[in-house]
């Protein structure tokens, strides 16, 4: 959604790339720039007008950093500037202090409010609590039904009295989904209200009323961000008529160009707090605008990444993969890729997770990634024996052959996958040992070998020669360490720089680095 302002901001940026100071000129005219990415991108004039006048006042204020160069510092103000109007802070759901929290779900009909309650619902189930969904929708033909289907899919508990499609009244059963809940012991009660095609006193109405009978905790008004700023006018007129505590995004997965994101929070001063990129359940997120503004800017999302990842991966499956990997001696196999990249896949489009990764915005590749490809990939390696899997080393022109023909590629198909495998594993390997073995804590791991320990002190440091630095060096040893500062006995932050300070890629892995640097700018 956010490409195009991604490629406006990052060629901004880019033209400051040089300029040992920022000027006054420097700063008016990436802005004339920002401004010109902004309303392209559909965000609010309002908005954009606050938001520039923002960036200049600081940009022109702020106290030229001798650490940052200019491009730094402007990426930084327009970031701060970008959570900013993205709404600040992460905000939560409100839970009631006595059971059930009700919860309110408003919008126009085609918004995704019915996908969205079980999306929700199935969320508040994997945080602990027994949510119910309530079709309260029963203008909408077959509303009742499908919220009766998403339930199931989710696994959560539905309540439908009424069959809809016009029959029944939504404020009675609004009300009864209350009792409901008690009775139940459900602990978050999910309200899926009707919407219309356009803003009208009978949806106002009946939306109000609803609300006074259930005193909803939160109010959620569900927003379409495709359909650019309508969805401020709608928001607006929402807030007049019945009042939201909170906005949901839906299908950020679009190519719309993204302006009702930036735009929405702002101009009725109430967050977002849910975001839904897709249409299956998992696909829906509580939404951090520092992670958003990170995003726009080109500079990945690792901790989204990296929550996904926890989700999805086996954690014993891939610390045996990444031991046998480390291990050498061609331990890991197509079997054990095989693996991983179905789980892998499992997160999502792998162009999805990849731009989630810094600098993405900028890889042209990340944008051409063909999901066939490695379908291709996964056939190929099906069409192998396990013996084959295990040691690629026996394949053969005959083997190759007969696996390109149960895969139905060309054999130079099969070629390339083999040798850009066993190109990968020795380069994860040659790292590996470059680290001594592995990272501390990870599978893998080796010890030096204790002639090499009889010459180090604590902590694995070599001892010096000569008689004045190893006196320093042991003195050093024996000071009192500071306690990590993390949980769980995890490295500090400082600590973590210093072991990156010490840190030495293998030879093979830096020239290849040096020689890309040396390549035509």
């Amino acid at each position: 959604m956010f490409d195009t302002l991604q490629d406006r901001l990052a060629a901004t940026f880019k033209s400051l790339r040089g300029k040992g100071r920022l000027t006054d000129a420097d700063i008016d005219a990436t802005a004339r720039e920002i401004r010109i990415a902004l309303l392209e991108a559909d965000v609010n004039l309002s908005v954009v007008k606050e938001f520039i006048g923002r960036i200049k006042e600081r940009a022109h204020a702020v106290e030229r950093s001798q650490a940052l160069n200019p491009t730094q510092q402007i990426v930084k103000i327009v970031n701060d500037e970008l959570v900013e109007i993205l709404g600040g802070q992460t905000r939560l759901v409100r839970f009631a202090k006595q059971p059930p929290t009700v919860i309110m779900l408003a919008g126009l009909q085609g918004a995704g409010k019915t996908t969205l309650a079980g999306k929700l619902g199935a969320w508040l189930k994997e945080q602990g609590h027994s949510p119910v969904l309530v079709a309260a929708d029963l203008q909408r033909p077959n509303a009742v039904q499908q919220l009766q289907v998403i339930a199931e899919r989710a696994k959560v508990a539905c309540f439908a009295p009424q069959p809809g499609n016009g029959v029944g009244d939504p404020i009675v059963v609004a009300k009864d989904a209350i009792e409901h809940a008690k009775q139940k012991l459900y602990d978050v009660v999910i309200i899926d209200t009707a919407g219309r095609l356009g803003v009208d006193g009978e949806m106002m109405r009946q939306a109000s009323m609803i609300k006074a009978l259930t005193k909803p905790h939160e109010t959620l008004f569900v927003v379409d961000a495709m359909i650019g700023q309508d969805a401020v006018n709608t928001a607006l007129a929402f807030e007049e008529g019945v009042g939201v505590d909170g906005v949901v995004l839906t299908k950020l997965d679009g190519d719309a160009r993204g302006g009702a994101a930036l735009s929405i929070a702002k101009v009725i001063g109430k967050p977002i707090m849910f975001a839904s990129n897709g249409e299956a359940l998992k696909d829906f997120d509580v939404f951090h605008p520092d992670r958003m503004a990170s995003r726009i800017l080109g500079m990945g999302d690792m901790l989204t990444l990296i929550e996904q990842a926890e989700k999805t991966f086996d954690a014993e499956q891939s610390a045996a993969a990444a031991e046998k990997l480390l291990a050498g001696r061609g331990q890991f196999g197509l079997d054990d890729f095989l693996d991983q990249m179905k789980q892998l896949r499992k997160m999502g489009p792998l162009s999805k997770i990849f731009g989630m990764l810094p600098g993405a915005s900028q890889m042209a590749a990340i944008n051409e990634i063909d999901e066939k490809q490695v379908d291709r990939i996964e056939a190929i390696i099906y069409s192998m024996t396990p013996a084959e899997r295990a040691d690629v080393a026996i394949l053969n022109g005959s083997r190759r052959a007969r696996i390109a023909r149960g895969a139905g590629v060309e054999v130079r198909d099969v070629n390339e996958l083999v040798n850009r495998f066993i190109e990968a594993r020795k380069m994860m390997q040659s790292m590996g040992q470059a680290m001594g073995g592995g990272l501390p804590g990870l599978p893998g791991g080796r010890r030096p070998a204790k002639q090499q320990q009889a010459k180090r002190g604590k902590g694995g440091k070599k001892i010096s020669g000569n008689p004045a630095k190893r006196a320093a060096q042991l003195a050093e040893q024996n000071r009192p360490k500071p306690q990590s500062t993390l949980a769980g006995g995890q490295p500090s932050a400082a600590e973590m720089q210093a072991a990156m300070a010490d840190f030495q890629l293998p030879s093979d892995v830096q020239q290849m680095l040096n020689q890309q640097n040396k390549g035509p700018r």
